[in-house]
């Protein structure tokens, strides 16, 4: 998927400039490259969270600056760890005709049998390494599990990958499994404690 974003070029100022920047409702952001020279510039904040809405974190944005239209993928979002309040970006000016690796979220989708059954499920991976040409990287896989029993699990092997887009890394690794269920002992049950006054 492909967008656009308007940025502005900026000149590298000190901390509380920048932070100045961010009152006005600017994001400090840099564009770098193997074909370019690190490039200082600020995107408009809502705009930016707008476009990653609609077109999700892993598309192509053509930056435009100075009549340019520079594709590039988000490679970091900076957020402030109590506010969630992003205080900087960093973007990866591409050939669209190189593939790219980017993180793409494991989302898990079904009932799995074993659950029906009284089973727990578990999730062991999140996030996955994947390559494709830029305009192809997925945000997300989705992984039918409804069909696990107890006991079993599913690894990254088990993957019908049919997209555009190739796995990175150990496809040994477990994405999710469904466990027995924990059955209460009486040990369990003489440690629960109750509140006083009851």
């Amino acid at each position: 998927m492909e967008a656009l974003l308007k940025v502005e070029e900026r000149a590298l100022r000190p901390r509380s400039i920048k932070k100045n920047i961010r009152m006005e409702g600017e994001i400090p952001a840099v564009i770098y490259g193997k074909m370019m020279e690190s490039e200082a510039v600020t995107v408009d904040n809502i705009e930016f969270v707008k476009a990653v809405k609609r077109n999700g974190i892993n598309a192509v944005y053509y930056l435009e600056v100075e009549g340019k239209k520079i594709p590039t993928l988000i490679r970091a979002v900076q957020k402030d760890t109590f506010t969630q309040k992003i205080y900087h970006i960093e973007f990866l000016a591409v050939d669209l005709k190189e593939a790219q690796e980017v993180e793409a979220d494991v989302v898990l989708v079904g009932t799995p049998a074993g659950v029906k059954m009284g089973g727990m499920l578990t999730q062991d991976l999140f996030t996955v390494r994947v390559s494709a040409m830029p305009d192809k990287l997925p945000d997300s896989i989705e992984v039918d599990v409804s069909g696990l029993e107890i006991g079993q699990g599913i690894m990254l092997s088990d993957l019908d990958i049919k997209g555009d887009f190739e796995i990175i890394g150990d496809l040994n690794d477990q994405i999710a499994s469904v466990s027995e269920p924990r059955v209460a002992t009486e040990t369990d049950e003489e440690e629960v404690v109750t509140p006083e006054g009851e």
